[in-house]
């Protein structure tokens, strides 16, 4: 009797906690969903932007910065890079490391801004709006946002769970952005999709003094997906894009955090510590269309080899001696866009798992 007793507890706990599975994963796969492909981004105007137009031959300049939703301080790890973390530390950390990415945003004073991993309202770091403290810091800009994560909340890992995620990619202009629309990338479909960004690139337009368009593409592709298949496809797709708008006569300028080596062999460069599975694989420069490449293939061998990296990989806190690193932030340019110089900025990778990469160039007279 006392057996029997004993014997209906447990099948009643055992069938509560499978009922609660059930649940849980019902509610993830039921609230997964995709954002709508070529949605209309609303431009936001900070104070008086005076800058219409970009002119000819002049020098501007643009940066783009991986932020790491204000997590990754050169001390974390991040629980799918194989460390021990899956939010920032607590809530003033997450702050001060925003705040010092933005430090470093500033200081450089580029004409043009491109931000990714930007916080709208996720567990992982903790309620901060990271967008608003970015657009708090600046002034006298356009700007647009485009959401990439907004995903269920995510129960693992178990004794601290990734939570729930609203996340997206800025871009920030002194100039007028006349429009912006986001493009939704294709990505993996299976299982790996809830772990996965809704991943996008926008395209923001302003307008150049010759009656054309600057095409400014923020972009941030696949890192966690086993289907290498699906990184070709975006890059596909974007290709498409670029082509479509240079064949039109104006200039492009793709910048972001890639997910690839975009220097094809960064560990050859760096004399980085080998990976037993390298996720940065070399950037299919031959899926890109005629008259965009690589703004680092235009370097001599010898800048090439004073390059700093741009990303560390956050299986273990950063050490410059042993820690793997490599250069997926970077920029692809179109042939009318003359490249005077690209550099990382060497910050050590301080507050963010990504140092930033800045870039000057002019736009070339059309022949």
């Amino acid at each position: 009797m006392r057996i029997g007793r004993i014997l209906k507890i447990v099948s009643i706990v055992l069938g509560v906690i499978f009922v609660v599975i059930l649940s849980y994963v019902a509610y993830v796969f039921l609230t997964y969903h995709r954002i709508d492909d070529n949605q209309i981004l609303e431009s936001y105007t900070k104070g008086e932007v005076k800058k219409q137009e970009v002119s000819l031959n002049t020098e501007y300049s643009i940066l783009t910065y991986n932020i790491g939703f204000g997590a990754y301080s050169s001390d974390y790890s991040f629980f799918m890079d194989g460390g021990k973390f899956s939010r920032a530390y607590n809530k003033q950390a997450a702050i001060d490391n925003i705040n010092g990415s933005i430090k470093v945003v500033k200081s450089k004073d580029t004409d043009f801004v491109f931000i990714q991993e930007v916080d709208l309202k996720a567990t992982r770091s903790y309620g901060v709006n990271e967008n608003e403290m970015i657009l708090d810091a600046f002034q006298d800009i356009s700007s647009a946002f485009a959401v990439n994560y907004d995903s269920p909340y995510l129960m693992y890992p178990i004794l601290e769970p990734h939570g729930k995620s609203k996340a997206g990619i800025s871009t920030i202009s002194k100039f007028r952005i006349i429009d912006s629309v986001r493009r939704s990338l294709p990505i993996d479909t299976s299982v790996y999709k809830l772990i996965d960004l809704d991943r996008c690139y926008t395209i923001s337009r302003i307008k150049v003094e010759n009656g054309k368009y600057l095409c400014l593409y923020n972009v941030h592709l696949s890192a966690y997906t086993k289907d290498e298949s699906i990184v070709k496809n975006q890059i596909k797709m974007l290709s498409e894009d670029m082509k479509s708008d240079f064949e039109e006569g104006n200039y492009i300028i793709c910048g972001g955090d890639f997910n690839q080596d975009l220097l094809g062999d960064s560990p050859s460069i760096f004399h980085t510590p080998t990976l037993e599975e390298n996720w940065a694989k070399p950037f299919p420069s031959l899926l890109l269309p005629s008259g965009i490449t690589v703004a680092y293939d235009l370097l001599s061998d010898e800048l090439r080899g004073k390059l700093t990296p741009s990303c560390r990989n956050a299986d273990s806190p950063y050490i410059k001696e042993t820690s793997f690193v490599t250069m997926v932030d970077g920029f692809l340019i179109s042939t009318n866009v003359q490249l005077n110089s690209i550099e990382t900025i060497d910050n050590g990778f301080l507050y963010s798992d990504h140092n930033p990469v800045i870039m000057k160039f002019q736009l070339m007279p059309v022949k």
